[in-house]
């Protein structure tokens, strides 16, 4: 069916009026959406080997629904919007205004009904200028935009803590810049595509919620984001994985996956559960395991990294069909310009990165701990 320019506006307005139902901007809840937003519901591989909840009583979905948290995300921004915006944040920071590239991209999410196939550089442009000069500030721009509160947040929620200061150790000096990298290293040849959705069949048919990076066997993988090591050894869908929550300010609000790793040595050595990671870090290495209930097999036909995102805006959402994984196709083309160089040790055969970061969030994490395990003890 053929829907004009005007009947494609009205239906924007009435999808993003179905957020407000619940009583806020933040309570689509997607098993009310539409089939594409129903089959994203169901359970990605990092999941699936979890005991599915039979179901929900009348008290507690009432309950469910009266919690204020946003329950849907579907991230469509291009790199090159990422790209421009992080430029402007760069260019700017130390400087009043300081202009945050999340905030740029949330106010053209916003504008475009989060549709960025209509991005224009120019559009961008006009925002930061009109921020630069001192005509507008973010609050006085956004204040009769009824839906920026919606994409501020869902946005932070991908790239928030991405950009920020660090330190590199040798030679030691403070920097501010993008601090994610690719979950590729440097050097090592891979192709992709955007495959997010697609359709899967072993175990039960479903639908892909990550992005497949294809690389040669033994490829380094990259810790996207600093974070501490929750999920880790042997899954049947996705083979060796690793499971990273993010140090995100809202804690834990970023879990990545890195699935179907190496077979006998899919793991850099010394890592754990619980160990805490640093963005650049090898964590591990390109294979083809999974798809199998034996352990260590491989029974995937192409060496690969999945890599996937979910986003937790309520405990509710970790495990289970509330489950909110988003497209990381345009994501890794932008860290593609961050890649953690590595160096080989002949004797272990073992990869490493060659440059050390003093990451502020690890830093913080390490403290609370320390705190929390003395008023334990």
């Amino acid at each position: 069916m053929h829907i004009n320019e005007k009947q494609g506006a009205m239906l924007e307005v009435f999808l993003l009026c179905l957020m407000l139902a619940g009583g806020g901007i933040l309570s689509w809840n997607r098993g009310d959406a539409d089939t594409e937003s129903q089959v994203r519901s169901v359970r990605q591989e990092s999941s699936e080997e979890k005991v599915k909840d039979p179901g929900t009583s009348g008290k507690e979905r009432a309950q469910e629904e009266e919690k204020d948290y946003i329950k849907w995300v579907e991230f469509n921004v291009t790199c090159e919007a990422m790209k421009k915006a992080y430029q402007y944040d760069l260019d700017s920071y130390g400087k009043d205004p300081h202009l945050h590239w999340v905030d740029l991209l949330a106010i053209l999410g916003t504008k475009y009904g989060g549709d960025f196939t209509r991005y224009q550089e120019e559009d961008l442009a006009d925002i930061a200028e009109k921020l630069l000069d001192g005509s507008q500030t973010v609050e006085e721009m956004t204040k009769d935009m009824e839906y920026y509160p919606y994409y501020r947040e869902a946005y932070g929620a991908v790239l928030d803590g991405m950009v920020g200061e660090f330190q590199y150790v040798h030679p030691k000096k403070k920097v501010y810049g993008l601090k994610a990298y690719s979950p590729i290293a440097k050097e090592f040849p891979y192709s992709d595509y955007d495959d997010f959705g697609v359709s899967r069949s072993y175990g039960y048919k479903r639908n892909h919620l990550g992005h497949d990076m294809m690389g040669q066997v033994g490829t380094p993988v990259i810790a996207v984001e600093s974070g501490y090591v929750s999920a880790f050894g042997w899954n049947q869908y996705g083979g060796w994985r690793i499971g990273i929550n993010s140090f995100d300010g809202i804690r834990s609000r970023r879990y990545y996956y890195y699935a179907h790793l190496r077979q006998n040595r899919p793991y850099a050595e010394g890592l754990k559960e619980g160990a805490v990671v640093q963005a650049g870090d090898v964590i591990g290495y390109i294979g083809r395991t999974g798809y199998s209930t034996e352990e260590n097999t491989n029974n995937i036909d192409e060496y690969h990294l999945h890599f996937g995102l979910q986003l937790i805006f309520d405990e509710s959402q970790r495990e289970g069909n509330n489950e909110i994984w988003v497209s990381c196709y345009e994501l890794t083309r932008f860290l593609s310009q961050n890649r953690s160089e590595v160096q080989r040790d002949d004797e272990t055969k073992e990869w490493t990165r060659v440059r050390q970061i003093k990451d502020p969030e690890v830093i913080r994490y390490r403290n609370e701990q320390k705190e929390k395990s003395g008023t334990e003890q």
